[in-house]
């Protein structure tokens, strides 16, 4: 499969659409901050630059295992709006709970985040050519090569587990299956999952681009909660025809944020669907978010959390990368899988 580059990430603050700024060139020219908070801005962002956690060097005295995030952005003098956009467009953070947090983890999101961009030059996202069902078709097709079977429209009418609480086989059809271990998503286990939470999404078709995006096919926008006053952030993912998603001069918006109006869900998209425009069609769907009650490592029953409201699947892939370390007892190296793809092509 394909992937193709987002070509901007943008945050919006006091009523506008901005660049989000990744390196320390990019923090002295963005419209989001004044002058003296432009150079502020800067000097924290060529320090996240340089930080590498073996070289003390690079750390400026600072123990960011111990300092908190908080902290670290008072020694910078930071202002709370340069906070905002560091923390949830580039740190990619849901709460504000990381402020009281260690340092060490958002300032090595950051880093992901700058890294990410200087690989592909004006974003740090990417997506699947023809989209994110593209996923599924590609898993299918590796599934093959290593000796498994994909089964289709396959309902699970039972999942059985011996006496001593472990897994054991699934039922379908009539039809008995075991393994070592079952891995699933919340719906195969209801009565092994909490909810905590509910999500709106809605996916909108237009035959515009979204305003001052800098003419963009594709990008995606982060309104920070504080920003309107809400406890979560709402995200926006425009895509077009570049990206095989829809017909040339059309575009597709997907909105997403977590439900707080529980009373009338949609009004927690408004702010989207009006930065978005006029639409052609909208789709918009509200689900149940759970999470499993325990590791697995006991049950050999892993199960895998909802997809949240974001449209960058970050918490989905650090999802994925937690339950490989569940299951295999060790976190997955992506040395290994680059050392192994090179081995494949030079054979």
């Amino acid at each position: 499969m394909e992937f193709m580059l987002i070509d901007n990430s943008f945050v919006f603050k006091s009523g506008k659409i901005h660049k989000v700024p990744a390196t320390e060139g990019e923090a002295l020219a963005s419209g989001l901050m004044g002058f003296f908070e432009k150079r502020s801005a800067a000097s924290f962002f060529s320090f996240m630059s340089n930080y590498e956690v073996a070289d003390a060097t690079t750390h400026k005295g600072y123990d960011l295992s111990k300092m908190t995030m908080a902290e670290l952005y008072k020694k910078f003098k930071l202002g709370n709006d340069t906070i905002d956009f560091i923390g949830h467009a580039v740190a990619l953070h849901t709460t504000e709970d990381y402020l009281n947090q260690p340092a060490l983890p958002t300032v090595l999101k950051c880093k992901l985040y700058e890294d990410s961009f200087a690989m592909y030059g004006s974003s740090p996202y990417v997506y699947p050519l023809y989209g994110s069902g593209e996923l599924p078709q590609a898993f299918s097709r590796l599934c093959a090569v290593y000796g498994g079977t994909y089964m289709l429209q396959t309902p699970v009418d039972k999942v059985n587990f011996g006496a001593d609480g472990q897994f054991e086989s699934i039922e379908s059809k009539g039809q008995t299956c075991k393994a070592k271990f079952v891995v699933g998503d919340p719906s195969y286990f209801p009565n092994r999952v909490k909810k905590v939470g509910r999500v709106i999404r809605c996916i909108a078709i237009l035959d515009h681009p979204i305003a001052h995006i800098n003419n963009s096919n594709s990008c995606q926008i982060i309104i920070p909660q504080k920003e309107l006053k809400r406890q979560n952030d709402i995200y926006i993912l425009q895509l077009s025809g570049i990206n095989k998603v829809c017909p040339d001069g059309k575009y597709i918006a997907i909105i997403g944020t977590a439900v707080e109006n529980e009373a009338n869900p949609e009004a927690d998209i408004a702010p989207g669907l009006s930065l978005i425009g006029n639409v052609i069609e909208k789709f918009i769907s509200v689900s149940d978010l759970y999470e499993p009650t325990d590791d697995g490592k006991s049950s050999k029953c892993f199960i895998s959390k909802s997809y949240d409201s974001a449209t960058h699947f970050e918490s989905a892939a650090a999802d994925i990368l937690d339950m490989f370390h569940r299951i295999h007892g060790k976190p997955y190296s992506f040395d290994t899988a680059k050392s192994a793809a090179e081995e494949s092509r030079a054979e």
